[in-house]
């Protein structure tokens, strides 16, 4: 292995252990994210759990955390190796470019993590828009107090009070008028 890089010199060698350590910890993290595991490094505390039934579906991502800073290295010292080397381009415009390539790196991913995290979805939908729905009372609503209302087309059951303040016997078929602190307001349907 010395043999492959017994003619390299110190600023290319410098290059070899960026991208190699970089490499390393984006190999690492995919690998961990095939099997479910994660790994939080950054705030000098290493976690590496690996939990096969459940995955984590946070897909969050900043500047200074592992996925930037291991694609930047690596990045920056695969172009800067191949522009110092290969191309003979002098040691500041391989920096430039290796700097350059690692920024552009943390870029694209930072943009992929931000199109991910737009995909998911809680499921629900906001109470707000029940507002006009038809639903069935769940749970007794008393004179003046409150009860439960489900409203089929959003798949849950909601806090909900009369208008007029009057009972509704559970079954009963209700409409939607308004949403208060997420308690819906209801009348009786006719």
């Amino acid at each position: 292995m010395t043999e492959a890089f017994s003619d390299f010199n110190g600023v290319e060698i410098f290059y070899a252990i960026c991208a190699s350590v970089g490499g390393f910890f984006v190999l690492l993290r995919m690998i961990l994210q095939f099997f479910g595991g994660e790994a939080d490094a950054f705030d000098g505390d290493v976690d590496i759990d690996v939990d096969a039934t459940h995955t984590n579906t946070d897909v969050g991502f900043k500047v200074l955390s592992l996925h930037a800073l291991s694609a930047f290295f690596m990045m920056f010292g695969l172009v800067g190796l191949a522009l110092y080397r290969q191309s003979a381009s002098g040691f500041t415009p391989s920096i430039l470019g290796g700097l350059v390539a690692g920024a552009i790196s943390v870029w694209i991913i930072g943009k992929l993590f931000k199109l991910a995290s737009g995909l998911e979805s809680s499921g629900t939908k906001d109470t707000s828009a029940a507002v006009g729905r038809a639903g069935t009372v769940y749970q007794r609503i008393p004179k003046g107090g409150s009860g439960r209302v489900s409203v089929p087309s959003m798949s849950r059951e909601c806090d909900a009070r009369t208008n007029d303040g009057e009972e509704l016997e559970s079954g009963t078929p209700v409409k939607i008028l308004e949403v208060h602190a997420n308690v819906l307001i209801v009348e009786k349907l006719l």
